[in-house]
């Protein structure tokens, strides 16, 4: 079910690119969003530390130079950064899971797409695409919610 989550988004990602203009957070994101849309608490630690690194680059943007590359794998590093702290230090749990982000470069990605389109954009992008590939696993698995 994973392989297929990951492949519907990189093809949901691809057409709402090429006919909308509109990108859900790099081609990935999307399927590995909706493997965890069960656990709410995860989604948003993850938007959350997108937000973070975003804020983050904007500033260091004002001091520095951070253009192409260098933009985006700063984007990549703290958001791995601020995931690795979120799995290894912050141990909350609760009932609907625990608060750490979704895989490592997820976040870097988001803002990084955030930095590109803005933050309403991409955020609104990602959920929508991630629910539609939920749902699309969820109709081709006759009714599995959950791995």
């Amino acid at each position: 079910m994973i392989e297929v989550s990951i492949g519907l988004g990189i093809v949901l990602s691809l057409v709402l690119s090429e006919t909308l203009g509109v990108t859900a957070g790099g081609i990935i994101v999307p399927g590995y969003v909706s493997l965890y849309l069960h656990q709410p608490s995860q989604v948003l630690a993850t938007f959350f530390v997108a937000i973070l690194v975003w804020g983050i680059i904007q500033v260091l943007g004002k001091v520095m130079f951070l253009y192409g590359k260098r933009r985006i794998v700063l984007a990549l590093i703290l958001g791995f950064f601020f995931g690795y702290i979120s799995r290894n230090f912050i141990f909350i749990q609760d009932d609907l899971g625990s608060v750490a982000v979704i895989g490592n470069i997820i976040p870097g990605l988001i803002a990084n797409w955030m930095d590109r389109q803005g933050i309403v954009r991409t955020l609104s992008v990602v959920l929508l695409t991630a629910v539609v590939v939920k749902l699309s696993v969820i109709l081709l698995f006759g009714g599995v919610l959950f791995e």
